[in-house]
């Protein structure tokens, strides 16, 4: 082969390989393009979205609140994971509803409608107890007024009823929600706080009391 010939199929190489390039880019652009479908305001994903961020808003409120009415480290530190794992959680959510264009707060709709179970009638939201597992106004009083011991054992008891109903709601979206993401982070809700109950549940008993 001549020294141009060789030239030629160098050049000829070089741009066939850029035009397979182009191509692939081409088409991983064209799959990104290819977003999955907005869910509708009424779906479960936009549901457990806002209710769970609800839920997840009053978690955060009572460890910080037990962070200051007792000085014992394990439970310090408990509330502070809780805290701090909820507030990111609750930040994903509300950014989600963000992208999908839905409000936060869906006015005229009952908490748990998207799982078919409307808090409602008897089970109607009760001294700020928007959902089950949630903590009423008095009873958040008393943990603002309880100290040391009396505290912790308060905190641990509400906080597990809390994560009752938070793991009842997750499951429903693992069961319902159509959007990937949205499910895996229901499900890491699901492990980690039943987790966190067999943990609070070991607390308790520490300090002679029970769920």
């Amino acid at each position: 082969m001549t020294a141009r010939r060789t030239r030629y199929a160098a050049v000829t190489a070089v741009a066939l390989s850029v035009l397979f390039a182009a191509g692939a880019v081409t088409v991983a652009s064209a799959d990104r393009d290819e977003a999955p479908p907005v869910p509708g305001t009424a779906s479960a994903d936009a549901g457990f979205a806002r209710d769970m961020s609800v839920h997840h808003q009053q978690a955060v409120e009572m460890s910080f609140i037990v962070r200051d009415r007792t000085r014992d480290e394990e439970v310090r530190r408990l509330a502070y994971d809780i805290a701090n794992t909820q507030a990111n959680q609750r930040g994903m959510m509300l950014g989600w509803l963000d992208m999908w264009g839905l409000p936060k707060v869906e006015s005229g709709t009952a908490p748990m409608t998207w799982m078919d179970m409307p808090v409602t009638g008897d089970s109607a939201p009760k001294d700020g107890a928007l959902m089950p597992g949630m903590a009423t106004n008095a009873q958040l009083d008393a943990l603002r007024k309880a100290s040391g011991k009396e505290a912790e054992v308060l905190y641990l008891k509400l906080m597990t009823a809390h994560h009752r109903g938070g793991v009842h709601m997750a499951q429903g979206c693992v069961e319902r929600c159509r959007v990937p993401l949205q499910r895996d982070l229901a499900q890491g809700m699901v492990d980690a706080q039943e987790s966190e109950m067999a943990l609070m549940a070991d607390m308790l008993r520490k300090r002679g009391a029970t769920a």
